[in-house]
C-alpha cells in the first residue's frame, strides 16, 4: 500500500469513527441527561461543546469565530492533504491522514452544532486532563507520528542531486 493510500484509510477511519461516537452517544443514548458515566475509576464519559480550540483556547462565541475555526480547519486538511499525497513513508501518510481526518471530524461539528463534541474524560485523585474525543486523539496521534518519522533515519536522507554529466531524471 502506498503511503498515501495508507493516509487517505486513516483519514476515512478516523472521520467514520468520530462521527460515528458523536452521533452515536449524543443522539443515541441519554448520556445528556445521566452524565457522568464512570467507565473506569479513571475514565467517565460526559458532554463537553468546545467552542475553541484545543484544551478550550480561544473561545468563539459568535458565528464569525465559528466560521473562522471552520475555514482554518478546511485549510489546514488541504494542506496537510496535499502533503500527505506527497508522503514518503507508510508512517508519515498515515500521520498525516490521521490529523486531517480529525480536522475535518472536528470542522463538521463547528459547522453543523457551532461547537466540537466532547466526551471523553481522563482524570486521576485531583488530577483532570481535558475532555476529548476521538478526532481529537486522532490529532494528537498523528503528531506523534509526525515526529517519530521526522526522527527515522530514512526521513532524514537527502536526495543526492545528478551532476552535469547524469542524464535527467525520467518522470
Amino acid at each position: 500500500m502506498t503511503p498515501f493510500r495508507a493516509g487517505l484509510l486513516a483519514l476515512l477511519l478516523t472521520l467514520v469513527l468520530d462521527q460515528a461516537t458523536k452521533l452515536g452517544l449524543y443522539f443515541g443514548t441519554d448520556l445528556v441527561l445521566t452524565q457522568p458515566w464512570r467507565l473506569a475509576p479513571f475514565v467517565d464519559f460526559v458532554v463537553v461543546w468546545n467552542r475553541g480550540v484545543s484544551y478550550g483556547l480561544f473561545q468563539q462565541e459568535g458565528g464569525i469565530g465559528r466560521w473562522l475555526l471552520v475555514v482554518l480547519s478546511l485549510a489546514a486538511a488541504i494542506g496537510l492533504g496535499i502533503w500527505m499525497r506527497r508522503a514518503g513513508s507508510r508512517l508519515l501518510g498515515v500521520a498525516l491522514g490521521l490529523i486531517v481526518g480529525g480536522a475535518l471530524g472536528n470542522a463538521i461539528d463547528r459547522a453543523a452544532y457551532g461547537a466540537v463534541f466532547d466526551f471523553v474524560h481522563l482524570h486521576a485523585g485531583g488530577w483532570s486532563w481535558y475532555v476529548f474525543n476521538v478526532a481529537d486523539a486522532a490529532i494528537v496521534a498523528g503528531v506523534i507520528g509526525l515526529i517519530l518519522d521526522s526522527l527515522s533515519p530514512d526521513s532524514r536522507k537527502e536526495r543526492p542531486l545528478p551532476s552535469q554529466g547524469d542524464p535527467a531524471p525520467r518522470l
